[in-house]
């Protein structure tokens, strides 16, 4: 396969079924429905720091507002190419909700990490304040589980532009 025709493959990729991508938003929803759970029943538990489970709250529902617009109508580009006014509505949203759930991932980082091993146990007499253990602890992962995904896709993005730069320069003939 010539480079032309591996970069028109990646231009236009095979779309997914509706059922597939249903499935597929489904699964995705899992964690943000977990993590409003989790700060709703947990929210006074958390006195050391009393804005993790709030921010549990918030990234749940901000994640599962940017997964509703994403299947909106408007929130997809016309097969014609005509401009929708609606489209660049439905954008600047997204736009919007994605620049707060980073700023507030941020904020909960600070909130999450700063206490890092806070005391799990409600009953004691010294003075240090606690959080409970689920709460700190799945917001904890969580967090920490997106730098680990952020991570793999920045390897895999280079792994793959290495290939492709290896790949270019061995077909150097195809473009004659």
């Amino acid at each position: 396969m010539s480079n032309t025709g591996l970069i028109r493959q990646i231009r236009s990729p095979p779309q997914l079924s509706t059922p597939m991508l249903a499935c597929s938003k489904l699964v995705l929803c899992v964690m943000p429905i977990a993590q409003i759970a989790i700060g709703a029943v947990h929210l006074v538990d958390c006195p050391r720091q009393r804005y993790i489970p709030i921010y549990l709250i918030v990234v749940g529902v901000f994640g599962l507002v940017l997964a509703t617009l994403s299947c909106l109508p408007c929130a997809q580009k016309p097969k014609d190419g005509t401009s929708n006014p609606l489209n660049r509505v439905c954008t600047a949203w997204n736009s919007l909700t994605s620049i707060f759930l980073f700023c507030w991932f941020i904020a909960g980082n600070v909130w999450i990490y700063s206490i890092y091993k806070p005391n799990y146990n409600k009953n004691t007499t010294n003075t240090d304040p606690y959080c409970d253990r689920t709460v700190y602890l799945f917001a904890f992962w969580t967090t920490t589980l997106i730098y680990i995904l952020l991570g793999l896709f920045l390897v895999s993005g280079c792994c793959v532009l290495l290939c492709f730069f290896l790949c270019g320069r061995a077909d150097a003939d195809d473009d004659v």
